[in-house]
């Protein structure tokens, strides 16, 4: 017995080549961290952000704006980063499809290089609009490819490393927020004088995936499904893999595009009116939502108050924000690196049900104005951060991929990206008046969000680890009423199976 585990394990690693391994982390590091990097980045600078605004006012148009105008422009100036975001997942489905998964990704870096070089030379060009424009233009990168990333990773992956490969771009969002959180101490570019270096350095991750990214293939099931272009997916496959049967691979992807119902990618309507994938669509949108309404925006906003008022001296919060950053890294690692073992489900009940628990526990503490309960306030925080970075901050975008087979794919992650932006531009806007009119009540009813969340999961959302794309679709069709001729509808296509790497024919079958 453990010589077949060993077995297993060894054939499971063989798979995580070297050109998979550094595409995930090029993919990541020029897309899906300078998400977690523009989260984060306007914390620091804050002070000298509004500074900035009240001395431009006051030179340009004569006014000097009092603390709520500097409030709301300031407001404005983080806020518009989610409004950007929207902006960019309603442009996800026709993108990819138009210029593949990594053509995107590649296309899109234009947007960082425009938005960091308005926020750099904002404070020398003495124009305010310069920022809140360039986190707009931003957010709209980080809308974009907070969708293509893990789209294009599931895509390129073997279904044993989905997963992990999968989780990859959240790791990266959580070292983005750790990367910025850094920087922005005062003794590196905390200071006023650097402030738009601190905005713009954006830029230079980008900078690498533009010159690397486009050396590696485009994703081989859009090459296949959506192109026909059999020698490139051929192409692609033996770059990805180096070894192992790749003719079983194309006979899967094969089965899938046998079993959809059109060739061409859905809009968002017809996804929308598709009964075929209607709890697909359900689950799509109660994760995306419950992810934002868990309230990690709200302890990541509010930080520094918990803090503060646990009694940590104003000059050390800086380093204790950086250490929460540091356990949101590890907690992302851990997910990844257990998410194969474990399953996607574990992860997302465990960390949904840690994440209501912790909730709760910040109310409790709260309440009972207790010596020690402030600690427990602290240490509710650092949980909440840790169970979400562990499950829930990466797995609803790759079962996003893993739900959808590939003609849906596309308009799903529209679907998902725009309600996941819309709930974190909304919770951002009504927390400060939830706090006011509840108190510390207001952490319960993301208590109820989260266990709501997990409760869906445990009863409605099958394990999909180590399953085909088609498995999957399988797996929900008794919950969508769909016979098997709707399930195989083109079942009278016959494709010839590929001899060796020859050509891909397509005959009737008579």
């Amino acid at each position: 017995m453990p010589n077949i585990k060993f077995v297993l394990r060894s054939k499971r690693l063989t798979h995580l080549t070297k050109p998979l391994l550094a595409v995930a982390f090029l993919a990541s590091f020029g897309s899906s961290m300078l998400y977690g990097y523009n989260l984060a980045v306007v914390n620091s600078p804050a002070k000298y952000i509004k500074d900035f605004y009240n001395e431009t006012l006051l030179e340009s148009h004569g006014l000097t704006p009092d603390g709520h105008l500097l409030t709301v422009l300031y407001s404005l100036t983080v806020s518009i980063f989610a409004i950007g975001g929207m902006t960019g997942a309603l442009l996800v489905s026709r993108l990819v499809t138009k210029y593949g998964r990594k053509g995107t990704l590649v296309r899109s870096t234009a947007l960082v290089f425009m938005g960091g070089a308005l926020m750099g030379l904002s404070r020398w060009c003495r124009i305010p609009e310069m920022v809140i424009i360039g986190r707009f233009i931003t957010g709209v990168h980080s809308g974009i490819s907070l969708s293509v990333v893990p789209m294009y990773l599931s895509e390129i992956a073997p279904k044993s490393l989905r997963g992990f490969l999968g989780l990859v771009p959240s790791i990266h969002i959580c070292l983005g927020v750790f990367i910025a959180q850094v920087l922005g101490l005062s003794e590196i570019l905390g200071k006023e004088e650097h402030w738009p270096l601190l905005l713009s350095l954006v830029a230079v991750p980008t900078m690498v995936q533009l010159i690397l990214l486009p050396w590696f293939p485009e994703s081989p099931r859009y090459l296949l499904i959506e192109r026909g272009d059999v020698h490139a997916t051929i192409a692609a496959l033996k770059w990805f893999r180096t070894k192992g049967n790749i003719q079983a691979e194309v006979e899967e992807m094969q089965e899938e595009q046998r079993s959809l119902s059109s060739m061409q990618t859905l809009s968002v309507c017809s996804l929308l009116m598709d009964s075929c994938v209607r709890w697909q669509v359900l689950t799509v949108a109660v994760v995306n939502i419950g992810m934002q309404l868990s309230g990690i925006d709200a302890i990541w906003f509010y930080t520094n108050d918990i803090f503060r008022n646990a009694g940590i001296a104003d000059p050390y919060i800086q380093y204790t924000t950086v250490g929460t950053g540091a356990i949101e890294v590890i907690s992302g690692m851990l997910g990844c690196f257990t998410i194969e073992r474990l399953g996607r489900r574990p992860l997302m009940i465990g960390g949904f049900l840690f994440m209501g628990l912790c909730c709760a526990g910040i109310t409790v503490s709260v309440l009972f104005q207790l010596s020690y309960m402030r600690y427990i306030s602290v240490g509710c925080v650092i949980g909440i951060i840790a169970g979400f970075c562990i499950g829930p901050a990466g797995v609803p975008f790759l079962i996003t991929a893993e739900l959808f087979k590939q003609s849906h794919r596309p308009a799903a992650y529209t679907v998902a990206g725009c309600l996941n932006w819309m709930s974190n531009f909304t919770i951002g806007f009504v927390f400060p008046f939830l706090e006011i009119a509840t108190g510390p009540f207001c952490y319960l009813i993301f208590c109820v969000v989260c266990l709501g969340v997990a409760i869906y999961t445990f009863f409605i959302i099958p394990e999909t680890k180590n399953k085909t794309f088609l498995e999957i679709s399988q797996m929900f069709a008794t919950k969508n009423e769909i016979c098997e001729e709707e399930l195989y509808p083109n079942s009278e296509l016959k494709m010839a199976l590929m001899n060796g790497y020859g050509t891909l024919d397509f005959h009737d079958k008579k």
